[in-house]
């Protein structure tokens, strides 16, 4: 015994006895230190002599003829009951899987939305600012409830609180796709009567004998029009954009604050990668759904698609946009059903620690401990927990690291809200694009490489164990060259759409847009509503606003195939010796803009992969910079600021920005403007490249003072 650590300077002094007999052996402990003795040897020696070891229950010692840890399985398979030992990693791999899927349906609803802005827009013959308005409002319900979940939320049992919120995104989601099933069927504006049968073999003019039509169309009452029902459905899409918001608050703080509770530090970087990684699928499979919907018809299943003229080129076109909020309201529904078994907290990693006694030995040993009673925890006042909340966030303004990265990321997610928001609109404005293929092709080509991006720098974060000095280079070195990337849109634009009277004369040459005139020589025998769009293209590669604007007296066919002809505007045209007759729809865009359209894709490949490069490592500076106790605040006021600051008031002047390049506006059947039918696509390149590419400069300068600082 002489041999032997005193126990008092590691345990405490609780009187633990017990001997085990085997064959050749004797295993006694007494106050947590074995002895092991053979028969026959001398107790004194230094092989007899067995410390508890504290990161294992398990002791191995290759230099005894007989292994403590077997005869202690052996005394246990004998007189006392195992207790099985469960893997303190099962619960959180299940959490993990489960708030992964929880990322991806928030992230897939949102993209809906994001997919669904044209069609909305159309429906409801919104300019392009009340649309950002209303998509907007989803970061409204987080303004109103993300501070005090990230707070208060932590207290409080955190699986349910998701559970909640994730019932309450997919109520959110059915609210959205309602004002659907009230609505009445989709008129779209038409200068032509295209409803004729298919049987039908006689010809019409489109100069004069639809001159009612177009009345019946324009010229509404107002007292109809006050009365129609579809004039304010956009609230409950509002209302439910709202709704969702605030379901989608608890997830992401929450989340990340439990995993980082009860993973291991090294961990937490390739779980954070991970989460962001399944919910960049999100967005993907969202623009991929938002791809089908736009391609079906609005009323599909309805009316009969065979009398519809529009084709989804059209920019009159309107899609199935409330189906796919159906398939992420019930994705959200199904994500919430897991957290509602998964407990308050989980068992904390165990650190490498020899001070620490091993439970498993003591358990198999059969020894006996007191223990005193759990103390019962105190129920906690609200007013302490608010004075809590006010400490903890001056503590969290006075972190000078904290707020200049703060200050970077709502430049960057200004400009990324605002872009993305309207990036299927510039698609089809610029390049020519369907709403269904420009939402497909930013599924398929610009999302993926996202995600390898975040996904690749966790794993560089923790194969070089980055400090905050470190991630703040690296971060500042992949904004850099996301941002030279994001320069390049100014160069692959395509040029406006050849429109005869607004973009061009009659004879296709170019005009500036204050000397458009619609009227002609070569029309003006016809009486023609100037404020309808129902666009016919000419062989000559003209637009026009409509056929009767064409000049055209003979229409044939029905529907989609309907083809106007004897167009005396193609006959007036010094540049054009081909037939006189125009078809249905825009003039496609001339191969050059095809060409340019690859050129952005591979831009938009380049610069996103770069961004979310740099994402993760910047992501965790705020996680590192901040004390332990203060991390949910910390995100909570990191998601405020980006909702408050950048979610809400960028789509709305982007928006702003974008209806003032509009050079064709619709009329509504009240007369009233409606959704804009052709944009000035040079414009719009311009002032949103103009935009973009000065908060991503002013980002950058961020975190060079962030890397210069600290």
């Amino acid at each position: 015994m002489e041999n032997s650590v005193s126990s008092s300077q590691c345990f405490p002094m609780t009187t633990v006895s017990s001997e085990i007999f085997s064959n050749n052996s004797i295993l006694a402990c007494y106050h947590y230190i074995c002895f092991h003795f053979l028969l026959g040897s001398d107790p004194s020696s230094e092989k007899s002599t067995m410390t508890a070891e504290t990161e294992s229950s398990n002791i191995d010692d290759s230099n005894q003829e007989a292994e403590p840890s077997q005869l202690l399985d052996y005394e246990a398979s004998e007189k006392l009951p195992v207790k099985k030992k469960a893997s303190c990693c099962t619960g959180l791999k299940v959490f993990l899987a489960a708030l992964s899927f929880s990322y991806f349906s928030k992230t897939l609803s949102g993209t809906i939305m994001k997919s669904s802005i044209t069609q909305i827009e159309r429906r409801f013959d919104l300019p392009s600012s009340t649309v950002g308005f209303i998509d907007g409002s989803f970061e409204m319900g987080n303004l109103l409830v993300i501070a005090f979940v990230s707070y208060f939320g932590a207290k409080l049992h955190r699986p349910k609180v998701i559970a909640v919120g994730c019932f309450t995104m997919a109520l959110g989601s059915l609210l959205t796709a309602l004002p659907h099933f009230f609505m009445g069927y989709y008129k779209y504006e038409t200068a032509s009567d295209t409803r004729s049968s298919a049987n039908s073999t006689s010809s019409m003019n489109p100069c004069f004998p639809h001159q009612d039509l177009n009345e019946t169309f324009l010229d509404t009452s107002q007292s109809a029009c006050e009365k129609e029902p579809s004039s304010y459905m956009w609230i409950y899409i509002l209302l439910g954009n709202l709704l969702r918001g605030i379901g989608e608050t608890p997830i992401t703080p929450l989340g990340i604050s439990y995993l980082d509770d009860f993973a291991k530090e090294e961990n937490v970087p390739v779980y954070v990668a991970c989460l962001h990684t399944i919910a960049m699928m999100g967005p993907m499979f969202g623009f991929l759904l938002g791809s089908l919907c736009a391609r079906l018809y609005v009323d599909v299943g309805f009316v009969d698609l065979g009398k519809i003229s529009i084709t989804p080129q059209d920019s009159r076109w309107v899609g199935a946009w409330w189906l796919g909020f159906l398939i992420g309201g019930t994705i959200s529904f199904l994500a919430a059903i897991p957290f509602c078994f998964l407990p308050k907290s989980l068992k904390r990693p165990l650190k490498a620690n020899k001070d620490k006694t091993s439970p498993g030995l003591l358990e198999n040993a059969g020894a006996t401990k007191k223990s005193l009673p759990p103390a019962k925890s105190k129920p906690t006042k609200w007013s302490t927990m608010l004075k809590d909340f006010c400490t903890s966030l001056k503590k969290i303004l006075s972190n000078r690291m904290y707020v200049t990265f703060l200050c970077c990321s709502l430049l960057q997610f200004s400009s990324f809200i605002g872009f993305l928001t309207y990036k299927p609109k510039y698609m089809e404005q610029q390049y020519g694009q369907s709403a269904s293929k420009s939402n497909f092709l930013i599924g398929l080509t610009t999302l993926p490489p996202v995600g390898i991006g975040i996904f690749l720098g966790g794993i560089i974060m923790k194969k070089y164990k980055m400090s905050i000095t470190t991630a703040t280079k690296f971060a500042f070195t992949m904004s850099f060259f996301a941002y030279s990337f994001t320069l390049l849109h100014f160069f692959v634009g395509c040029e406006n759409q050849v429109v005869a009277g607004i973009t061009a004369s009659y004879d296709g040459k170019p005009i500036p847009y204050h000397e458009n005139s619609v009227f002609t020589d070569c029309n003006s025998g016809c009486k023609c509503a100037t404020n309808v769009w129902d666009p016919v293209c000419g062989g000559n590669g003209l637009t026009y606003i409509s056929a009767c604007l064409a000049g055209c007296t003979i229409s044939e066919g029905h529907g989609k195939n309907m083809v106007f002809r004897n167009c005396s505007c193609l006959e007036a045209s010094s540049s054009w010796s081909g037939n006189n007759s125009v078809t249905l729809g825009q003039c496609p865009k001339s191969d050059d803009c095809s060409m340019m359209f690859i050129y952005y894709t591979v831009i938009q490949v380049l610069s996103g992969f770069c961004y979310a490069l740099g994402g993760t490592p910047a992501y965790l500076i705020m996680y590192r910079c901040v004390q332990p106790e203060l991390k949910s605040l910390a995100v909570g006021l990191h998601t405020l600021v980006m909702r408050m600051l950048a979610g809400i008031p960028a789509p709305v002047y982007f928006g702003a920005l974008i209806d003032k390049t509009c050079l064709k506006w619709a009329s509504t059947r009240c007369g009233q403007r409606g959704a804009c039918r052709l944009y000035d696509t040079n414009a719009f390149r311009e002032h949103q490249g103009d935009f973009v590419s000065k908060e991503d400069n002013l980002s950058s300068h961020q975190l060079t003072f962030d890397n210069a600082v600290f």
